[in-house]
């Protein structure tokens, strides 16, 4: 039998509801931070701080997926299809196009039309991807050592041909808000300095012993914003894309006349397995800087962690940090996979668990 006093407490029962009204608001989220929510419509994008936020001042996390095959094809391979199917059926809201700077001139074999046909790929890609109300990242990750049509392929750092096809995407795209752009996939095998400033690189390629004048991160950077280009700026890391550790020993880099820089990295399972270990290389600059996650996946490997354990577990630590994201790749052979056909058949392995990320995200309006 319940029991109801004759006398309620009014002033005690309001003070109980605002506490537990306070407790629920502390469990979602810091109070002094911004919501973090999924962008509904196309706005220019700007970074305050550690976050990317809307004309508005809205804070956002974008998290979608890579479309590659433009980096190894002049034509690429269901880019339209895969739009579609990503933006409207997976929910995303940010498309990763990596591109060949070679194609984009019509330096490649197969191109006899200055690039012409690739560039018109390249934006219909982009045009269809904003106007279905997601985001272009257009990624630099097949450059040429320098020497245009040959060496096709990811290299150490952009060379001069990198500066030269940014300077001219700038021009087309300059300040397009649905376009950001992701200078160079993934650095390695050189110091901090280089990376930052530029520098003498030497590479074995074919085995041919080549060296190129490298155009370091932050004189792309310049060069874009020479031509009047403010759009959002995508950094990645050195080991790869992976390590951002730099960055916070005195490696950070400067953009007073643009939107702002976004830091990437790249994280793959034998890049490591725990949330101290993606801290270190990744998650702690996202105290001080926007972290974009531009690859990440996993796949079936005895010499790499389960993947079904790996993939909950990344996605989780994405989610704790507040990292945007797009997972890799949105193409059956094009490893790690996130579909196993042109019918989109999600991977029981890792596109399974991105997809429903994806999806759980769009039902609460926040990101991971």
């Amino acid at each position: 039998m319940k029991y109801f006093p004759r006398k309620l407490n009014f002033k005690a029962i309001y003070l109980l509801l605002i506490a537990i009204l306070i407790s629920l608001i502390g469990c979602r989220e810091n109070p002094t931070e911004p919501v973090i929510s999924s962008p509904s419509i196309i706005s220019e994008l700007h970074v305050e701080g550690k976050f990317i936020k809307t004309l508005n001042g809205t804070a956002v996390r974008l998290a979608g997926v890579n479309i590659p095959s433009l980096e190894w094809s002049n034509q690429g391979e269901h880019i339209s299809q895969s739009i579609q199917v990503a933006v409207k059926e997976w929910n995303a809201d940010v498309i990763r196009f990596p591109v060949c700077q070679d194609r984009w001139f019509g330096k490649a074999d197969g191109q006899s039309d200055s690039g012409k046909s690739y560039k018109t790929i390249v934006e219909m890609a982009i045009n269809q991807t904003i106007n279905l109300g997601a985001y272009a990242v257009i990624d630099l990750h097949w450059s040429d050592a320098g020497i245009w049509g040959s060496y096709l392929g990811q290299h150490k750092m952009p060379d001069q041909n990198s500066l030269i096809f940014w300077k001219d995407f700038a021009k087309k795209y300059s300040n397009n808000p649905g376009v950001l752009f992701d200078l160079y996939n993934e650095p390695h095998d050189v110091d901090w300095n280089i990376w930052k400033s530029g520098g003498e690189v030497s590479e074995i390629i074919n085995g041919n012993n080549i060296s190129y004048n490298s155009i370091g991160l932050q004189n792309l950077i310049d060069s874009i914003r020479s031509e009047g280009a403010r759009n959002l700026v995508i950094i990645n890391g050195l080991d790869w894309g992976y390590d951002l550790s730099g960055v916070l020993k005195g490696y950070e880099l400067s953009d007073p006349n643009g939107n702002g820089i976004i830091y990437g990295s790249h994280i793959y399972p034998w890049k490591g397995s725990d949330f101290i270990t993606w801290d270190l290389h990744a998650g702690l600059i996202s105290n001080y800087h926007p972290v974009y996650i531009g690859e990440v996946g996993c796949q079936p490997d005895p010499y790499q962690a389960d993947p079904n354990i790996w993939a909950q577990e990344i996605i989780q630590y994405i989610n704790s940090r507040n990292l945007s994201w797009t997972a890799w790749s949105f193409h059956p052979s094009a490893y790690p996979c996130l579909i196993s056909d042109w019918n989109y058949t999600p991977t029981s392995y890792w596109g399974i668990f991105v997809k429903n990320a994806l999806s759980n995200s769009k039902k609460d309006n926040i990101l991971f």
